[in-house]
């Protein structure tokens, strides 16, 4: 397949923890920032969406129902095409997808997608557990909060006390190296939240959260934001020598691995996903140069390692411990500190990041941790945590140098 679109600039604006004395930027101030990050990259103005393509990515902080067309507003762009995704990390790459669709059936040419969130300016249940609508009403409160399961650590928890039931293999140690390898990568890269390395025994001891989850397995909430430029191929090679084309992708919703009563959680959407991004991509797994997982929590970057193929489920902590998983090693991975320690500008902004690395990666402005002869990438889109289950949306990207 020849792409039919590429990526011809990304933006990142410095992440907050909004410790007191920092400035508290506005979510739409947020936005506005990355975006300019994005349009400066693809040398346009905003001038250039006016009659193309705006995406929006939903936001915890979002202050009106039509998020997307006041976004629209505060930029002043006169879009004629507005993509909306409520994915949560899986909200980057639907939106991509979506603007390819819109790009080949010839409705629009370019499009910005933009995303930004800032939870920790938001009142709080429990620290570091923002009192967002959706955990204020239905569901959390009716069957998660009066049961003590306070947000995605103890979700998580559930289901890697059932893969470790169903995997006993798995071994913290290998959980350990994943997170420490994120780490390293952290100090490499200017725009990490968390950039001091630790040992692997200094993630081993780290404080126990919910059971079998550590403090050093959680990603760190921050506030910011994130954009990119899709355009058409043929526009692409007019703006740029070094264009990232979208070769292949896959997506899938509320998966069910077996029967919807008693699924088996310890497999994503991955499954259907990443066979269709590689057979639109017309690629193998060994042509994959690095790989980024959405990895919120290290356990569940190992699942997305197992359920892209790389290996066998069941296999994931041995593939782990046998691979250098540093950016000049044999299986790169997270090259950018991933969200766990660069960290999740809320809970759908973080899908930004692994599309914004492989752009990154392949366009050769990685800096120190730059992948020497990167032509391929592999990204993933993850949202929603459904009670019981490990997640809502799950979406394969892979991305080239060649059209």
């Amino acid at each position: 397949m020849t792409a039919d679109v590429a990526i011809v600039g990304y933006g990142r604006t410095p992440y907050s923890r909004a410790r007191p004395g920092e400035p508290l930027p506005t979510v739409d101030e947020y936005i506005a920032w990355a975006a300019d990050l994005a349009l400066q990259k693809a040398g346009l103005s905003k001038n250039d969406f006016d009659g193309q393509g705006l995406g929006v990515a939903h936001a915890e902080v979002a202050h009106t129902v039509n998020w997307s067309a006041a976004t629209a507003e505060n930029l002043g762009i006169s879009p004629s095409v507005l993509i909306r995704a409520d994915q949560g990390g899986a909200s980057a790459s639907a939106m991509l997808i979506r603007a390819t669709a819109m790009i080949k059936a010839g409705q629009i040419d370019r499009a910005l997608i933009v995303g930004a969130d800032t939870p920790l300016n938001m009142p709080s249940a429990a620290p570091g557990l923002p009192l967002s609508p959706e955990r204020t009403r239905g569901v959390y409160w009716d069957f998660q909060g009066p049961f003590g399961v306070m947000g995605a650590s103890a979700q998580f928890a559930l289901v890697l006390t059932r893969y470790l039931h169903q995997y006993p293999g798995l071994t913290f140690e290998q959980l350990g190296k994943l997170a420490v390898t994120t780490r390293f990568h952290a100090s490499l890269n200017p725009g990490a939240i968390y950039r001091k390395p630790f040992t692997l025994d200094e993630y081993l001891n780290s404080r126990m959260l919910s059971h079998p989850i550590r403090l050093l397995d959680c990603v760190p909430i921050v506030n910011g934001g994130l954009a990119y430029v899709v355009t058409s191929t043929k526009t692409a090679r007019t703006l740029t020598d070094t264009p990232v084309y979208l070769r292949g992708y896959g997506e899938a919703n509320n998966y069910y691995h077996g029967s919807r009563t008693l699924p088996d959680i310890t497999t994503t959407g991955y499954v259907k996903a990443a066979p269709l991004a590689f057979k639109m991509a017309g690629v193998r797994h060994r042509d994959v140069d690095v790989f980024l997982p959405y990895d919120d929590y290290p356990f569940i970057a190992m699942m997305t390692i197992e359920d892209w193929g790389f290996c066998q489920k069941g296999e994931g902590g041995r593939f782990i411990e046998e691979r250098n998983l540093r950016f000049d090693g044999d299986f790169p991975l997270s090259t950018d500190g991933g969200q766990l320690s660069g960290g999740q500008p809320g809970g759908a902004i973080g899908g930004f990041m692994p599309l914004v690395e492989a752009v990154t990666q392949l366009r050769g402005e990685a800096g120190e941790r730059q992948v020497k002869n990167a032509t391929v990438a592999a990204s993933c889109g993850f949202g929603g945590i459904p009670y019981g289950r490990p997640g809502r949306s799950t979406i394969s990207l892979i991305f080239g140098t060649e059209a």
